[in-house]
């Protein structure tokens, strides 16, 4: 009974952390770009008329070949979902 008054506690003291800080960062107007004037859709650089070119410019070449990308998200599913059906047979 403890244990679940201790993270009931946690989890409204992490929610209310959570809550303040993203208004202190609507407050602060932190991560807005003064140069485009999208209102709420300036804080995604998607919005942005010449997004084409920035990521263009900004693309990568991957040595490492694009099956391997997708065998490592393919396993780590596989691996969570063992690891759900284990912490499930537990309770």
């Amino acid at each position: 009974m403890a244990r679940r008054k201790l993270f009931k506690t946690v989890t409204v003291v992490l929610a209310v952390i959570v809550v303040c800080l993203a208004g202190w960062i609507m407050w602060r107007r932190l991560g807005l770009s003064p140069d485009y004037d999208f209102g709420a859709g300036a804080y995604y650089y998607a919005d942005d008329p010449a997004i084409q070119d920035m990521t263009e410019k900004a693309s990568l070449a991957s040595a490492v070949p694009k099956w391997i990308y997708y065998a490592l998200f393919f396993s780590w599913g596989t691996a969570m979902w063992f690891l759900w059906k284990w912490i499930d047979r537990r309770k």
